[in-house]
């Protein structure tokens, strides 16, 4: 199935084409088209190309007009507004034989069109800290990561997933030693082992490990040594090491189970998957001259970062002890993905607190000739979560709150809201329900929020009917749904021959847009865009369902007519929320 060109995009090749005929200097202009109040469409451009060609806007866009083809095809009416200013009225029949050219897709892709030239784009998301509880901090980067993977897959890009965990580092020093001494501290006692488990059992050796630390001078000399056996390949260490990883990673996989996201085993490459490569990178960048020996450290200046008294800031690429820094790892993560994954753009879903260490990362790698025009990386830097009073999210107790917990809350909360509402569905409905709406909510109040910027934590707020809540959006999908299963043997059939009342010209209008939200929203990275839509989609539906009787409309046709509008509604909320990582319950 071919893709479908949008309305928007056939009547700005009109313009375009009939400005260039009044105009030829204005060839290949942008008329500027927009959705509008005042008529369908309006196109601002002229005001712009006449100042340029020192003519009169309302005489050049009276030529205009005069030149577009007006009827039951496209534009069904064009007139010259205020000083110079065109709105267009788009042709009733136009906007049902749009959607029904979409409704005809059998990929499922509504028309959406897929990129000519695909690149290779390696998305860092998702990035929880071995032996360590996820905490609400964790959330942002998988819930908007997962959501940029999946536009951008859907516009055809190839993309390469990495969930660079942190798996390496001095810490594991004092667990391995501890876990030494304490052999049978991870054994299992079940053959199956829960995240919930794995994470006690983690968390019980790191507190233990700790007291035994701090208090006993000892096993701080044998732990530090540990270190030093790590960092050189020691196999009994290796494999002390890899126990801590495994545990961990049945944890990380029970958290993205129950956000409902897929993260595979191949695509967690942790800090400790470059470690090869460390070496070999400081020697490239210190024989390039981009890093230079300061006080025994390896080290990339830079003249626009300065700290509070004026001194340069480095980025520290070797400490002088011969240590590395997470510099040496980013930047030997970056020539992996530059030279053996092959990638065009490497994007970082990293909290915005990170942006000075990504900025000195990418700088320095450009000048080592990893990036180029060819190759760009960016940094997708998301808010802080924050709680109802507007403080970063805490305990009561002043701790970071952890994750599990605040996603069991969040079903909790949204099983009371299923259950209030369900007429027919069994206890066992009402949980999976519950899960899927509650999940959605915590989702959609993360991507409903341009990710840079910080966003409320109010999970009252987030399950309710009313609003911008995914819950809103699963209600409008399931209601339509409802429709379709009382229509019986009656089948939504498109009939472009219908005359369309407003409220199902708003919608028309805006579901043809769909293909243009998404790839905007891929291009700029920005799921909130795509959410912004979504829910005036179901306000649009709403507003239809009020004014429109779909079951006891006038005629046979207009009952099949208004079901098909309901149905490729559904189509778009049920497709533009899967983009979102959000599902979309059936009934409820």
């Amino acid at each position: 199935m071919a893709s479908v060109t949008s309305l928007s995009d056939s009547v700005q090749q009109q313009l375009a084409s009939a400005l260039s005929a009044a105009l030829p200097e204005a060839a290949g202009a942008d008329p500027l088209l927009r959705r509008s109040d005042r008529a369908d469409f309006q196109a601002n451009g002229i005001l712009a190309l006449a100042k340029k060609a020192k003519a009169n806007p309302r005489e050049l866009a009276t030529q205009v007009v005069s030149r577009v083809a007006t009827g039951d095809e496209l534009i069904k009416d064009i007139e010259v507004s205020g000083p110079g200013f065109l709105n267009l009225t788009i042709a009733d029949r136009a906007i049902t034989a749009n959607l029904a050219a979409r409704y005809a897709d059998e990929t499922g892709r509504l028309g959406v069109p897929t990129a000519a030239n695909p690149g290779t784009t390696v998305i860092d998301y998702a990035q929880p800290n071995v032996a360590k509880e996820m905490h609400v901090g964790h959330l942002r980067s998988a819930v908007i990561g997962d959501s940029v993977v999946q536009l951008l897959e859907f516009t055809g890009e190839n993309v390469i997933r990495r969930h660079h965990i942190g798996d390496w580092g001095t810490q594991f020093g004092m667990l391995i030693q501890y876990l030494d001494e304490h052999p049978h501290e991870l054994d299992h006692k079940e053959a199956r082992v829960t995240g919930e488990e794995a994470m006690s059992n983690l968390d019980r050796l790191y507190k233990a490990a700790r007291r035994k630390f701090d208090s006993d001078e000892e096993f701080k000399t044998r732990a530090r040594r540990r270190v030093v056996d790590l960092q050189a390949g020691d196999p009994h260490t290796l494999a002390m090491w890899q126990k801590f990883v495994d545990e961990s990673k049945i944890y990380f996989f029970s958290v993205f189970e129950k956000l409902d996201m897929e993260i595979r085993d191949a695509d967690i490459v942790g800090e400790s998957g470059y470690n090869d490569m460390l070496a070999e990178t400081c020697r490239l960048l210190e024989e390039s001259g981009v890093a230079v020996r300061s006080e025994g450290a390896l080290c990339v200046f830079f003249d626009d970062i300065k700290g509070p008294d004026g001194s340069p800031v480095p980025l520290i690429v070797q400490k002088s002890d011969g240590g590395y820094g997470y510099a040496a790892t980013d930047l030997s993560a970056i020539r992996d993905r530059v030279f053996n994954l092959k990638a065009n753009t490497l994007l970082y879903v990293v909290d915005a607190r990170q942006a000075l260490h990504f900025k000195m990362v990418f700088e320095t790698a450009r000048r080592a000739g990893w990036l180029n025009d060819d190759v760009t990386a960016y940094q997708l830097a998301f808010g802080t979560v924050l709680g109802k009073d507007g403080k970063p999210f805490k305990t009561r107790e002043g701790e970071t709150v952890r994750l599990v917990d605040l996603l069991d809350e969040a079903i909790d909360r949204a099983s009371a809201v299923v259950r209030e509402k369900a007429q027919d569905l069994s206890e066992e409905e009402i949980a999976e329900r519950g899960a899927q709406v509650g999940i959605g909510a915590v989702k959609y109040a993360d991507l409903s929020t341009s990710a840079n910027r910080d966003y409320k934590f109010d999970l009252d707020q987030m399950v309710s009917l009313n609003g911008d809540t995914s819950v809103y959006l699963q209600y409008a999908y399931a209601r339509i749904q409802s429709i379709l299963r009382k229509a019986g043997e009656v089948r939504p059939a498109a009939h472009p021959e219908l005359a369309l009342a407003d409220a199902e010209r708003a919608l028309g209008l805006h579901v043809d847009a769909f293909a243009e939200t998404v790839a905007e929203a891929a291009s700029e990275y920005a799921p909130h865009k795509l959410a912004g839509y979504l829910y005036q989609l179901a306000s649009l539906y709403t507003s239809f369902y009020d004014k429109c009787p779909v079951l006891k409309a006038d005629t046979p046709e207009q009952v099949e007519n208004r079901l098909f509008l309901c149905d490729v509604t559904a189509r778009t909320l049920h497709q533009g929320m899967a983009l979102l990582g959000i599902r979309t319950p059936e009934k409820l």
